[in-house]
Formats: structure tokens, sequence, C-alpha cells
């Protein structure tokens, strides 16, 4: 089976996005399973092969047929959209914040006319994509408003440890009112399907209550008897292995300990902290963060989207410091999915002529 193509943007020019994806090239193991490339400027990915510094060589194309996908060589489809005279390392502006907007333009354009099996995505700064026009507060909404995508949602990973979220980029007064039968459900259907993608055959699904002890009973509210409860009722009629509420002071030890395979949650934080807990360790010692793991995936679109769980860090940006850690795992899930992906496929076609 030929190698799936990955696309990577690169993320806002003056963050850490460059710096690690060229970290994260240097590794053979990836070249072995997939030809990555790279959607973005030569100036800046140029100037992190310098301070980081590395020996790997840019080989710029035009065109996605043109991809090598040689370790050794950092295939790059150069947009030539910004300069390094144009913006400072650290230093947030709408010409870097619209930079991150064409690289995911494009990538987005190339994963819908199947000329590239999956996207990663560097990270990017809202409040510059906002000072470019951006109406969108992140990648998550990007990519669901470019593919017309109305059901969605974001996963995030860590190994076995994963969680999918009922609503993100809102406030935590709106979230609580975003807690809703037919919500619920179909985060729950997405979480089975994606689960299923990964090559989970039966997959194991707890849902988290919104309130303390999950309501309990309806002494501290009532999402739970009212939305959560009717919506894991309905999906377990469509024969999805799923259990709850529970409450969210232990359901994600019983993911740790995989008695299930992901918790459905109801806001941002209630999932970004326990994945955060997990994945990223700061030394006191080395004033460093010694890891940053965990990806975020965007499941329910007609495309594979994956990026890195962590942001810009302006604070180290063109230092050469940056942990590419995440980058590395989010390659590696993009070419997880795309290649089950062409594996189904192929059964597929098989199942046809038979």
């Amino acid at each position: 089976m030929k190698r799936p193509i990955i696309g990577i943007t690169m993320g806002d020019p003056a963050g850490i996005g460059a710096e690690i994806i060229v970290k994260a090239l240097s590794r053979k193991e990836i070249y072995k399973k997939a030809k990555p490339v790279v959607i973005g400027s030569y100036s800046v990915l140029a100037d992190a092969l310098r301070f980081i510094p590395s020996d790997l060589e840019l080989n710029i194309i035009k065109e996605i047929k043109e991809v090598k996908g040689e370790f050794g060589l950092i295939d790059l489809l150069d947009l030539n959209n910004i300069s390094l005279e144009e913006f400072s390392y650290g230093e947030v502006s709408a010409r870097t914040g619209q930079a991150s907007l064409d690289y995911i333009y494009k990538a987005i354009d190339l994963a819908m006319a199947k000329e590239i099996d999956a996207v990663v995505t560097g990270p990017i700064h809202k409040e510059a994509i906002k000072a470019a026009g951006s109406p969108h507060p992140g990648h998550t909404e990007i990519f669901a408003t470019k593919t017309d995508t109305k059901d969605y949602a974001m996963m995030l990973a860590d190994g076995h440890f994963r969680v999918i979220h009922v609503s993100t980029h809102v406030s935590l007064r709106k979230a609580c009112d975003l807690v809703k039968n037919q919500r619920v459900l179909t985060v729950i259907r997405l979480a089975d399907k994606a689960l299923k993608d990964l090559g989970i055959q039966e997959p194991k699904i707890g849902v988290a209550g919104l309130n303390p002890h999950a309501g309990e009973g309806g002494l501290f509210g009532k999402e739970e008897i009212d939305e959560i409860i009717p919506a894991i009722n309905e999906a377990k009629k469509d024969g999805i292995n799923v259990e709850g509420p529970i409450p969210p002071d232990t359901i994600f030890s019983k993911v740790l300990g995989r008695q299930y395979d992901i918790a459905v949650v109801m806001y941002h934080d209630q999932g970004h902290i326990p994945m955060k807990v997990m994945g990223f360790k700061y030394d006191k010692k080395t004033n460093k963060w010694s890891s940053m793991s965990g990806v975020n995936v965007t499941v329910g679109l007609p495309i594979i989207r994956v990026s890195v769980d962590h942001g810009v860090a302006f604070g180290k940006a063109g230092e050469g410091r940056a942990n590419e850690e995440s980058m590395v795992e989010a390659i590696k899930m993009a070419i997880q999915f795309a290649s089950r992906h062409k594996v189904n496929a192929a059964e597929n076609r098989r199942a046809i002529v038979r």
C-alpha cells in the first residue's frame, strides 16, 4: 500500500510551528510510513533550520505530485506569503495571522481534492487570526466551516487516554446551556465512529456528568436527568456501548484504567485539564517542559485533521528549545487514520468485486 501523504501546516510564523516541524521530520520512522509535506513559507522554515540547528534540506515544490517523501529532505509547498522582515518572533500581528490562515485554507483545499490524505496543523494564535479578519476562534471551527460540516467535535488523545467535547470555545455559562440531548447524542456517535476508524472494533464510551456527583439525582442540577441520560439511552438503542453519566471526578481515572476507551465531556476545561495533566510535565530544575504530549483531532469532518495540543509558545519562539513531542504524535495519529482509511477503502473495493 502506498504511503499516505500528510500535509503539515506551519502555524503562526511568529511561534514555534516551523521549529517543531523540523524537529519532528528529523525522525526517520515517520518517512517509513508516510510522505510528509509542509505547507508554509520558505523564509520561516529555512530560519528554523538555522537556529535549531539542523542539517535537513528543503525541497521546494509547486504541486503535491512533486513530493519525494525522502528522509533528509523536507518537502515544502512554499506559499511565499511572508518574509522574516515582516514579523518578530513572539509577537502577535495580523500579518502572521493571515499567513497562518493561508496555510490552513490551502491544506483544506488539497485534502478536499484528495491530493493529500490528512492534515496536521501547527499552532496558531487566536488574537492574530482575529486581527487578520477571521470570524472563527480556532482550527476546529475553521475546518468545519470550510468543509461545510454541521456535526463535529474536538477529540484529545494521549496514547489510550481520550476525551471528546460537547462544547469547546465558549464561556462556561454558555457551555452549560449547550448541554442538550441531541448534541450529547451526536458526540457519543462521533466518538464511536472515531474509535472504530482507529481500529477499535468495540469501543467502550463513558459519558461525564455536567454537575458535581453527576447531579446527585437532581440535587445539584437536572441537566443529567433532562438531557444527558436520554441521550445515553438513545445511543444504546443504536447498539453503542456507552455508560453514564459518570461523576467528573472519577471518570478520567476509569479512562486511564481502560474501563472506557474515551470520555465524552461536557465543556472545554472538563476535558483539557485532565488531558494536560496527563501529557504536560514541567521540570522546575531546568525551567522547561520535559513533556508536551497529546494531540487534537477534529472528528466528523470529511477529511482527516489532527493537531498539536498546545499553543504557539511565543515565550520560546525562535530560540530552538521548543518540544516537538506533540507534533510527532499528531503526525503518527494522522498516519494511523489515513492508513486505516486506505485499508477500509481497499476492503470495500474487494467486497464490490466479489
